[in-house]
């Protein structure tokens, strides 16, 4: 198959007018000498050569008559003369035509145009021939040493011409002007307010000095106008930030009064549900510690053990449930080992049986304290990674950790709960942390874990925030005050 193949567009040659100052005053010297020489060359030449001729043939003249009246031993009295000699026509080499003439005219000149530069001529007395060269090249040498002097002082005026133009004329009422107008407008560009208006010392009085000056005055009208503007956008900004913060107040008591409607709700169901649960968790920790007295083996009672662990948090949980609403007091809250407690966190969950393809990773620094409630901030961890590990639906990694901050004269611990699952969709991501809002529509999920986490945060004076990876999941970032 024939595949036409575009022709690239012909490079046109840059026109006269696009070229730059410089190149167009080098072509205007040039062409101006160019005109100069050719004038004076046309005029002066002609005339020299015209001059030179006709003393050639004056001169040419006044030598054959004294070559007829001058004898064989008195010279001749002329310098130019070349090639003087007499003798037969054998000697001398006489055309048979020249000879003829001359022995039919004697005593006179013959001269013929195949040799303009020379005459011959009979001695009517002797019979002897006579012959003598004219240089006629001395003639050529004047005109083109008129020429060449010529030609020499032209190029030496153009050469004084082009020196004054470039190095005192044109820098100082062209270039210079030019330059710092080109200077002024590149501090435009760069935001440089000191060097954008061109100084009155440098601005002449042509043509020149008048775009500078209404350049000048073009500026100064935008600095004003610019001015007038950020006052303006500086008066709009401070209306636009009161009428925001209102609007975040009117928000805030609207969510204020919805939480408060929903804690009411949820506090309903969090004294029924306590409820249920402290009694059979009565049982199960006074069976466990029954047990305890009995078993021998040290692995049985490692297992009592972590069942018992296990009912103390859930009989600390359903106190949660009661309270978690209110404010914990002053008094329970210390410095608290984060990674420590998120390995708590997960030795918890690692009982669940969908934790058995999921691989975590704690990567908190060791050293990290913060301020808090342990038990509380380990309900919020619990929550966080079950989240993650409902989502996970048995196959994935999650990965916790963290990174200091300082923000609001205040140090803080910023912690990350990542996962590789689906994510969060777009129009849930706003309410997650609402009450019985899930992602999840079957019976593991009842959206009231995050919800009880954001509340726990929020008391610890701190902010949970969630957001989709980039390169896929969730991450869950709780920020909680530094522990000093």
């Amino acid at each position: 198959m024939l595949q036409l193949i575009p022709k690239a567009p012909a490079t046109r040659p840059p026109r006269f007018r696009d070229l730059r100052i410089r190149l167009k005053l080098i072509v205007l010297h040039n062409g101006f000498f160019l005109l100069l020489t050719a004038a004076v060359y046309y005029s002066l030449i002609p005339v020299v050569e015209e001059h030179v001729a006709s003393v050639q043939a004056r001169e040419f003249a006044l030598l054959g008559e004294l070559f007829l009246t001058e004898s064989r031993t008195e010279p001749l009295g002329v310098a130019l003369v070349e090639d003087r000699r007499f003798g037969s026509a054998e000697d001398l080499e006489l055309a048979p035509n020249a000879r003829a003439w001359l022995d039919d005219h004697p005593g006179r000149v013959y001269w013929e145009a195949e040799a303009p530069d020379r005459l011959y001529r009979k001695d009517p007395l002797t019979g002897r021939y006579g012959t003598l060269r004219f240089p006629q090249g001395f003639y050529g040498g004047v005109v083109t040493r008129a020429k060449v002097l010529l030609f020499v002082a032209l190029g030496a005026v153009y050469v004084l011409a082009v020196l004054a133009l470039e190095l005192f004329i044109m820098p100082r009422y062209v270039y210079g002007p030019l330059s710092a107008t080109l200077d002024a407008d590149l501090a435009v560009l760069e935001g440089d307010r000191a060097g954008e208006i061109i100084a009155p010392t440098v601005i002449p009085g042509d043509e020149i000095g008048d775009i500078m000056r209404s350049r000048n005055r073009t500026v100064s009208g935008l600095r004003d106008k610019e001015a007038q503007l950020e006052r303006l956008l500086s008066r709009s900004e401070q209306l636009a930030a009161d009428l925001q913060t209102k609007n975040e107040q009117l928000e805030s008591a609207r969510r204020g009064l919805a939480s408060q409607d929903r804690l009411a709700t949820i506090g309903l169901l969090s004294a029924s549900v306590a409820h249920e649960l402290n009694t059979p968790l009565s049982v199960i920790r006074g069976t466990t510690d029954k047990l305890l007295e009995t078993v021998e083996t040290d692995r049985e009672r490692v297992r009592l053990e972590r069942v018992r662990r296990m009912s103390e948090r859930l009989s600390k949980i359903s106190e949660g449930l009661l309270d978690f609403t209110r404010a914990p007091q002053s008094e329970t809250r210390s410095a608290v080992d984060l990674h420590g407690l998120v390995e708590e966190a997960w030795s918890l969950l690692r009982l669940d049986e969908r934790s058995s393809g999921v691989e975590f990773r704690n990567r908190i620094d060791p050293a990290l304290r913060v301020w808090g409630d342990r038990d509380r901030l380990m309900q919020v961890f619990v929550n966080l990674i079950k989240n993650g590990l409902l989502a996970l639906d048995g196959g994935g990694a999650i990965c916790v950790s963290s990174r200091p901050e300082h923000a609001d004269g205040r140090d803080w611990i910023s912690i990350d709960v990542d996962d590789t699952g689906p994510g969060i969709p777009e129009d849930v991501l706003e309410s997650l942390f609402e009450a019985f809002v899930s992602t999840r529509l079957d019976s593991q999920g009842n959206g009231l874990g995050l919800t009880v986490a954001d509340g726990i945060v929020e008391q610890h004076d701190g902010k949970i925030t969630a957001q989709n990876r980039p390169e896929g999941g969730a991450r869950l970032t709780v920020r909680l005050p530094a522990a000093s």
